[in-house]
């Protein structure tokens, strides 16, 4: 084998060495929405979908009206852009495997971007059988574009329709600290 075979052999080698070990990135968010120190970054799943909202009678407002945040409608994705699974009302992640969670809020953060839904922080517990979500413990919601609600349009004569904004976001999926997980998606998932 000449020389240069042999250089591009080691270094498809390296390569594909280090494709099989990628690590998701957490990214840097305010102190208040960082999930526990017990906690490690498993996951990152971008989502791309609506935030659903309607027009209703502000609470403690007889006579005015805004638009109330119902529920997300999104799909979510793995690195390669493939659908893993959806996000709906609860609010729930379900993956293609079925497992999924229902997440509280816990904090948040306003966007960095304008017109922007906030950064979340959520504790998430599974809802549904073992799988690739099962074992996820918080959800941080950021990298988010668009999805705010309308800011007119709602009146006593709207009351009841709703409106559908799309979004963008990345949910960085968090699990307790362990040193194996089973290999899922081929995401750069630590599950």
């Amino acid at each position: 084998m000449n020389k240069r075979v042999k250089v591009m052999t080691i270094l498809l080698a390296a390569g594909l060495g280090a494709c099989a070990s990628v690590e998701p990135t957490a990214v840097s968010v305010p102190d208040r929405i960082r999930p526990g120190a017990n906690e490690s970054l498993a996951a990152v799943v971008p989502a791309k979908g609506v935030q659903i909202y309607e027009c209703r009678e502000a609470k403690g407002h007889p006579g005015t009206y805004e638009w109330a945040f119902v529920a997300p409608d999104a799909m979510l994705f793995d690195s390669h852009g493939i659908r893993i699974g959806k996000h709906y009302a609860g609010p729930h992640w379900e993956s293609n495997d079925s497992s999924k969670v229902v997440a509280a809020l816990k904090d948040r953060a306003d966007a960095p971007v304008a017109g922007a839904i906030p950064w979340l922080l959520l504790t998430a517990k599974s809802v549904g059988p073992e799988g690739s979500f099962s074992k996820v413990t918080s959800i941080v919601r950021a990298n988010t574009v668009g999805g705010i609600a309308p800011r007119s349009g709602c009146s006593q004569a709207a009351a009841g329709t709703s409106a559908r904004v799309e979004y963008t976001a990345d949910y960085y999926f968090y699990d307790v600290k362990s040193t194996t997980r089973p290999a899922a998606y081929n995401t750069g998932s630590r599950y």
